[in-house]
């Protein structure tokens, strides 16, 4: 298996420990500019970010996607959050102005706004680190098989904590998925050289030391049989010009 958004600020997870039945949410948007107006989009994106969303809970941070069908387009990534966290999001003075008047006169009209829950248990954020590079890749599950997909995704945790402990990765699912959309599932790598995408990690090998002899060939069938595949493999690239957060992110206990 490929070697596998999240971002882990103190902030948002103080808010989160008043209530023990929230969990952290990231909201996505996919904006594609005009071609002809991507100086003018990113210096209204990067002034926005600047302004309105430089800290705390609303921070925000921009990605430029290098690869696939959304090449050229970009994440505007706002959390993790909780869902409360949504009814007390400040309409600061001009914010919506601005961001029409700056942001969207520049972009097409095509969009997407996603919400993605970060499974805490099933990531690995041990450790500080800086943003750099993110290999994002989604999958497609069949219905009904939300449970058997964690109890796999356990077993790919399990081996990945075991063996390949320094690894900074995240798992998440879609808050709202939909039939025709096939984004059910994210698996995120941090990273910060382009080689490491040449790497071979044996994660096989490694799999079967955990797990048992023969147990990774059996895991790729359990796969097959509760998916539909691979839906995308996209590779992020943090733009800290864009963005009104840093990409130093802290680790967070999870205790």
């Amino acid at each position: 298996m490929k070697k596998v958004l999240y971002i882990l600020v103190l902030l948002p997870f103080l808010i989160m420990a008043q209530n023990t039945n929230e969990y952290p949410v990231m909201e996505n948007g996919l904006i594609t500019p005009d071609p002809a107006k991507i100086t003018e989009f990113e210096a209204g994106i990067s002034a926005h970010n600047k302004k309105y969303h430089a800290e705390g809970t609303f921070g925000a941070r921009v990605y430029w996607i290098s690869n696939g069908k959304n090449v050229g387009s970009y994440i505007w990534t706002m959390g993790p959050l909780p869902w409360s966290a949504m009814d007390s999001r400040p309409a600061q003075e001009g914010h919506e102005a601005d961001w029409n008047k700056n942001v969207l006169a520049y972009a097409l009209p095509e969009g997407d706004q996603t919400y993605w829950k970060l499974n805490v248990d099933l990531s690995n954020f041990s450790k500080d680190f800086t943003l750099d590079r993110l290999l994002v890749d989604t999958y497609d599950v069949k219905p009904y098989q939300g449970e058997k997909m964690r109890e796999l995704m356990k077993k790919v945790h399990k081996t990945m904590i075991e063996k390949l402990p320094d690894e900074i990765f995240g798992m998440y699912t879609n808050e709202f998925p939909s039939m025709d959309d096939g984004r059910d599932l994210a698996y995120v790598n941090f990273f910060n050289k382009s080689s490491w995408l040449g790497e071979d990690g044996k994660f096989p090998q490694k799999f079967d030391e955990v797990h048992g002899a023969g147990s990774f060939a059996t895991f790729l069938n359990e796969w097959a049989e509760i998916t539909h595949g691979k839906r995308s493999s996209e590779i992020w690239l943090f733009r800290a010009d864009l963005s009104g957060l840093s990409g130093d992110i802290k680790a967070v206990s999870r205790q």
